[in-house]
């Protein structure tokens, strides 16, 4: 039980992870007033389903890594 239960945590984490990683930053930056707004034309309403599936994802993975971690815990110590 044990050996499987850190088996889903490590599985969560690294998806956690990549997700995170995955998802576009929510300013813009120095690079953002550089080349002006043309990202904000273009660039916003091609990647909002898939924002809004990294975020869905990163949430779940969260949930499940804080869960886990705790069952790991009251259980086992």
């Amino acid at each position: 039980m044990h050996t499987a239960l850190m088996v889903i945590l490590l599985i969560s984490s690294i998806v956690l992870i990549v997700s995170i990683l995955l998802q576009t930053s929510k300013s813009d930056g120095l690079s953002g007033s550089i080349a002006g707004g043309a990202e904000q034309l273009f660039g916003k309403k091609k990647s909002r389903g898939y924002d809004a599936l990294l975020a869905k994802i990163t949430t779940v993975c969260a949930i499940i890594y804080i869960v886990i971690s705790l069952a790991i815990v009251a259980i086992f110590n």
